[in-house]
């Protein structure tokens, strides 16, 4: 795998640097030729980054590759790198001090430059101003302290440190005076003092010239909470607790956090948006909130319920007898008269008592205007009126028709 490979695979597991990391120190350890590796992609990084292609992803792959071949931030105490690694290594650092002073350096980049200068040990190949002005810039990177102290910058180191304290970056300058060997000269204790009545100061300032808005006391209280957090953590790494109590600290950070919560919920509350909707019927206005609307009705719970309104006198069941016996009102048609007793029952086997006479007679509920003489549409072709008899069921004899007249 080369380096183009190497770098399009670390920046597909971006989202597992935790366990990645792990792995490319590993690979890196086990690499025949680490140093070729790395510089190979460090260069394609360069290039890219003039081209402006791809330029985030690649410089944090190559700052984990970096950063796996020099992992203690100092001179490598292994064998010596061969003199062509150390010069191609010299050139790529130059050409990359070239570009700085074209471009916007990020953070990442200026550790991954002073990296690469101690662990190549080419300190003597710049000037001790220049790495100065990086170290003062991004004093801030975890990892600025380790590698101000292997730059050998001697008397500069007291320089960057009276300048972070002027610039009220105390907390920067315990680190800065803990891997240099100054704490006797600026002792951490006073700084994190110093660093406390700061930010106090300035997180009132920022609440008074706010004139108490909430803007601007959202803002104090994030200052002073992150100085408060930063001082905690200062105190930890540097097992300062014997000499400054961070109790009162801790309790003071809960409070501020305790009220960021209600804040944020109490604004929460005041933007949700207000119910707008119509009276309804029966309301008023202030009379309370708006009436619920009713429950929909169950899908396909009655899919002819209309149907079954509109038919609710015909639900009676009745026999055929029953519902035939009565005189049709057809229009353009003669009164068809039913039988005056039944005689289905001997039919179906069936003894029948009901007489058709108990039951009202009724009329066929079809549209006048929709019927014909024989049940069809009285749009036909046919212009003429029929005439029916009366046809008598009780009759023993096969039925007869009579002839139907048409008016020619």
């Amino acid at each position: 795998m080369d380096s183009s490979q190497l770098l399009k695979f670390i920046v597909s597991k971006r989202k597992e640097s935790m366990s990645l990391r792990a792995e490319i120190s590993s690979a890196i350890r086990e690499s025949v030729d680490a140093p070729r590796l790395v510089l190979d992609a460090v260069d394609e990084f360069l290039v890219q980054k003039v081209e402006g292609v791809g330029v985030t992803d690649k410089r944090w792959a190559c700052g984990m590759l970096v950063q796996a071949l020099f992992p203690e931030c100092k001179k490598a105490v292994g064998p010596e790198y061969a003199s062509s690694i150390v010069e191609r290594a010299a050139g790529i650092l130059e050409r990359w001090k070239q570009q700085m002073a074209e471009a916007e350096l990020s953070p990442a980049e200026a550790v991954m430059f002073l990296q690469m200068v101690v662990g190549f040990g080419l300190n003597s190949r710049f000037d001790q101003d220049f790495f100065s002005k990086l170290v003062l810039d991004f004093a801030s990177r975890r990892d600025m302290p380790k590698l101000a102290a292997s730059l050998g910058l001697g008397d500069k180191l007291a320089d960057i440190l009276d300048e972070l304290v002027k610039s009220g970056k105390e907390i920067e300058a315990v680190y800065f005076a803990s891997e240099s060997g100054l704490t006797e000269r600026f002792p951490p204790v006073s700084l994190l003092k110093s660093y406390l009545r700061n930010s106090k100061k300035n997180a009132t300032n920022k609440l008074k010239n706010g004139n108490y808005r909430n803007a601007a006391t959202e803002e104090s209280s994030n200052m002073e909470l992150n100085s408060i957090k930063a001082i905690i953590r200062c105190v930890e790494d540097h097992k300062l607790d014997s000499e400054f109590s961070i109790d009162s600290l801790k309790k003071r950070a809960s409070q501020l956090e305790k009220a960021k919560a209600e804040r944020k919920k109490s604004s929460v509350t005041n933007t949700k948006p207000q119910n707008k909707r119509g009276y309804g019927a029966g309301s008023s206005r202030g009379s309370g909130p708006p009436p619920l609307r009713p429950s929909k009705a169950a899908k396909f719970s009655n899919a002819y319920q209309s149907l079954g309104r509109r038919n609710a006198a015909a639900s009676a069941q009745v026999s055929p007898a029953a519902r035939y016996s009565g005189p049709y009102s057809y229009p353009n048609q003669s009164v068809y008269e039913g039988p005056t007793t039944a005689h289905y029952a001997s039919g179906y086997g069936v003894p029948h008592t009901q007489s058709p006479a108990a039951i009202s007679q009724q009329h066929y509920p079809l549209p006048v205007d929709n019927v014909g003489g024989a049940g069809f549409r009285a749009s036909g072709s046919y212009g003429g009126q029929s005439s029916f008899s009366a046809y008598d069921y009780s009759s023993a004899a096969p039925p007869s028709y009579q002839s139907s007249s048409y008016t020619q």
